[in-house]
């Protein structure tokens, strides 16, 4: 059984920066792309940036591109977030989940963590 666990949420000023990690157990780490999504207070979840297995491919969100970076440590099973010049509207849930693809689409994902919250304070 895969579990998926995240960690590194938590209150921040705007501009400040926060890191994400997303903990995976299981053999199919490697195997699997890794994506974080976002789910703030009455609003649909949203892809936020994918990783290829091997690291060599990502992809993020028009919306924090340039200010937040995915990043995977294969050897830890670890997927992490690096996330500078934070804004009030990046206050979400942020999950982290695993896919057999590389995409933006939730659907797609079939293990997910239970979420860390991330309050970004004007």
């Amino acid at each position: 059984q895969v579990q998926v666990i995240e960690s590194g949420g938590g209150f921040v000023q705007a501009g400040g920066s926060l890191k994400l990690s997303c903990a995976a157990s299981g053999r199919t780490f490697s195997n699997r792309a890794m994506a974080w999504f976002r789910q703030a207070p009455g609003k649909e979840r949203e892809f936020v940036a994918v990783i290829d297995r091997t690291g060599g491919i990502t992809y993020y969100a028009d919306s924090i591109k340039g200010r937040l970076t995915i990043s995977r440590d294969n050897a830890e099973n670890t997927v992490f977030l690096q996330m500078t010049n934070l804004k009030p509207e990046d206050t979400a849930v942020y999950y982290c989940a695993l896919s057999p693809i590389v995409s933006r689409n939730p659907e797609n994902y079939d293990y997910w963590g239970q979420g860390t919250q991330v309050t970004v304070s004007s």
